[in-house]
């Protein structure tokens, strides 16, 4: 419409001679609109168009319409779709001016065409993913399941799948079966320890039992029913230590003892413990030495630390004294030294040792050798000192003296980290 307003006006100012002028000028502007002027017989004066339908110039009603209509020079067959106006100048002269709307309907044919291969991509997509899900995904999924199913059932020993691809899935896998160990570990060791305590604490109950029965089917004097008692009393003290140790070391175990951490000082440690059993390793016939220099300082239990040197200096006389050493000195040393950051708690003995086969079992709860049965003890000793090791963020390691037992306490000088359970 504006165009048309301002073409009749250029017409009414300059005539027809400056209409073709500035619909010349305008045609050749890129991305022009369609003009034509044509005389009272339809012949073409000027514009970029070439053809129209004959009716389309003949009847100049200003009425917006859709016409087809050939470009200007354009030698194809081809006929392009344009919406035009055509109006009627003073002298029969005839004005068309129009845009073409095929680029538009390209436009749409673009879009419709995108849409279709977007909507295609996507369905192939979907079920891409569907399959990669449901035979990858889904798949690792029912595994967990299966596995999990198995586990319920009581049997610890599966374990999920690891394809080796490094995955989320591999790694929450090694993860979970690093748990999994671990639980079938402590499984496997609640029954071993049940099995142990049913066996070690069977005979002590029954002796008992017997005693009394004993006491009570005959007739005794009160000195006999006074030992009878006695004796009784002190199989009761035995199985008290037992229970008391297997609390000790559950709750070492947890991380749950009572005691808290302080800075301690390990050679007056070792020192107080070493004071405490001399006279026991006199009377055993054990030279009882120390090797403590200057004060290391660690951040630990105080109580837990000593019981579990004293436990390793009670070990090392009982078992020194009862060897046979060819005539040699029974010896048992305890040192202290420390190295970087680490401190060593050394119980060194010249006994009969622990074949290395073994070092790893007697750490055990319950577990006494052969060579050991005959001692007094239950078997709970060395579980203790592995227990408190690992407490202070250390380790408990046995090694050959050649001969004899080296027990060697390795504790950081720095506090365990917390372990959060």
């Amino acid at each position: 419409d504006a165009e048309l307003k301002g073409l009749s006006e250029q017409y009414r100012i300059g005539g027809i001679r400056r209409l073709t002028r500035m619909i010349d000028r305008r045609s050749r502007r890129p991305g022009a609109s369609l003009y034509l002027v044509a005389n009272s017989v339809g012949k073409t004066i000027a514009g970029n168009v070439e053809d129209v339908p004959g009716n389309v110039l003949a009847q100049p009603d200003s009425r917006l319409r859709s016409i087809p209509y050939q470009r200007f020079g354009d030698d194809s067959d081809d006929h392009h779709m344009a919406m035009v106006r055509v109006f009627e100048l003073p002298g029969g002269y005839r004005v068309l001016v129009g845009r073409d709307i095929g680029e538009r309907e390209r436009f749409a044919e673009i879009i419709r065409r995108s849409m279709f291969w977007t909507l295609a991509l996507m369905v192939v997509l979907g079920l891409a993913s569907w399959l990669f899900v449901s035979r990858r995904v889904l798949k690792r999924i029912d595994s967990v399941a299966a596995t999990s199913q198995q586990i319920i059932a009581g049997d610890l020993s599966g374990r999920l799948e690891v394809t080796g691809t490094g995955d989320e899935f591999d790694r929450l896998a090694d993860s979970l079966n690093d748990m999994l160990d671990r639980i079938e570990r402590l499984m496997t060791g609640l029954k071993q320890v049940s099995d142990n305590i049913a066996h070690d604490l069977k005979s002590p109950l029954t002796r008992m039992r017997n005693r009394v029965e004993s006491a009570l089917s005959g007739n005794h004097d009160e000195r006999q029913y006074r030992a009878t008692l006695q004796d009784t009393i002190d199989d009761a003290d035995q199985l008290i230590r037992t229970f008391n140790a297997l609390l000790s070391i559950a709750r070492v175990e947890a991380g749950s003892s009572d005691a808290p951490f302080s800075t301690v000082d390990a050679a007056t440690i070792a020192a107080d413990v070493a004071d405490l059993y001399e006279p026991a390793a006199d009377e055993a016939g054990v030279s009882l030495s120390l090797d403590a220099g200057q004060p290391v300082t660690l951040p630990a239990n105080r109580e837990l630390l000593s019981q579990a040197v004293a436990n390793l200096v009670d070990n090392a006389i009982k078992h020194t004294a009862s060897a046979e050493n060819d005539g040699q000195s029974h010896t048992v040393q305890v040192a202290v030294s420390q190295s970087g950051g680490e401190i060593r708690l050394v119980v060194a003995d010249n006994g009969p040792g622990i074949a290395g086969a073994d070092h790893a079992r007697v750490t055990e709860r319950f577990v006494r050798l052969e060579e050991s049965r005959t001692k007094p003890g239950v078997g709970l000793g060395l579980s203790l000192v592995s227990a408190v090791a690992k407490l202070h963020g250390g380790r408990f390691v046995m090694e050959d003296n050649k001969p004899g037992l080296r027990a060697v306490l390795i504790l950081p000088r720095r506090a365990p980290e917390a372990d959060g359970g």
